[in-house]
């Protein structure tokens, strides 16, 4: 449940880039967003990671649609070659010639991710825009190949690795940015700085989901701090879908033919479809009035839907002491040390 934004007196100091207050909250240019309303991408090249299925796929086919070469950051290349497809469809109707990608990828496992930016980088000259988009939700307790927990380990390790390998592409290109997706489910999360993996306390499904979603949102704060203090171009932007109909939901249903399917349709009628669900994503890959550090979502019905607007956060993702505190043990689980954005 969303706290209350404290004044802005009280409001620990965000450094180079506005995380809270009333400068950060302005109206958006675009109030009422929709795919429709997507710039011309022609030229661009996007990166989105979980492409094949959910709001990933929701998100390259209008990004296709408006002319952006993207390419597709995916797991299972059997189910990635029809998203594929579908995204070409897309550029084809549009009247776009960009030539899609698609890379294997597995944030479960670093070696994988490096193996992703690497093939990217055989495939494209540049990267405009990461959108660290994948994620896993409430799943049984189990452990990534490098041996975190697999909720904080796909969900942040896994994208913490990623952005720090496509950097060089990233910065190749003239105005690059990453957009991170964290969730409203950050307001109950909390990090534990010394037990990550719930190898020392009880693991509980959506406790660890929790963690993994304020650490999205913490490091998108943190990375947008640091790529202004070192003066790149870079920009940082974290997003929420707010509740949308997607399959992340599947795994905490019992196993009953047609109940996941029964549930998305159910959830349509209360909160975001899919469609609606990737629009905060692609506000912050395309639309030119967003910030560094800017955190988009819906807000309505305490975040669960409607249109994109900036958002508050929870006082956990506004402190630069955990921001740091955090990157510097996500450095020490990865390997991954952003050289890239030193002076």
């Amino acid at each position: 449940m969303p706290a209350s934004e404290p004044p802005a007196s009280r409001r620990p100091d965000p450094g180079p880039v506005i995380e809270a207050g009333r400068a950060a909250r302005r109206p958006l240019a675009e109030p009422r967003f929709r795919v429709a309303d997507l710039p011309d991408q022609r030229g661009r090249t996007i990166m989105v990671t979980g492409a094949n299925n959910g709001l990933g796929l929701q998100a390259v086919t209008a990004l296709a649609g408006a002319g952006a070469r993207v390419v597709l950051a995916c797991r299972d290349l059997e189910r990635a070659a029809s998203a594929l497809e579908s995204v070409r469809a897309a550029g084809r109707a549009a009247g776009s010639t960009a030539e899609h990608v698609l890379v294997r990828l597995d944030l479960a496992d670093l070696a994988s991710v490096r193996a992703a930016a690497a093939e990217t980088a055989a495939a494209v000259d540049s990267v405009d825009v990461l959108i660290n988009n994948a994620g896993v939700m409430a799943i049984p307790k189990s452990t990534t190949a490098d041996g975190f927990e697999t909720q904080f380990g796909t969900n942040h390790l896994g994208h913490f690795a990623l952005t720090d390998a496509m950097l060089p592409l990233l910065l190749r290109a003239p105005a690059p940015r990453v957009v991170t997706l964290a969730s409203i489910a950050h307001y109950g999360g909390t990090i534990d700085l010394e037990d990550p993996n719930f190898e020392r306390r009880p693991y509980e499904r959506m406790a660890a989901y929790r963690q993994s979603k304020l650490a999205n949102l913490i490091f998108s704060a943190e990375l947008a701090r640091r790529a202004a203090a070192a003066g790149s171009p870079l920009i940082s932007i974290g997003a929420h879908p707010g509740v949308a109909a997607t399959n992340l939901f599947d795994a905490m249903l019992p196993p009953i033919p047609g109940l996941a399917s029964l549930t998305r349709l159910g959830m349509r009628i209360v909160v975001n479809s899919e469609a609606d669900g990737a629009l905060s994503q692609l506000y912050g890959a395309t639309m030119p009035d967003v910030d560094n550090g800017d955190y988009l979502g819906p807000e309505q019905l305490r975040g669960m839907r409607g249109p994109v607007t900036r958002c508050g956060r929870n006082e956990s993702a506004r402190d630069p002491k955990l921001a740091r505190e955090l990157w510097e043990l996500s450095v020490e689980m990865t390997g991954a040390d952003f050289a890239a954005l030193r002076p």
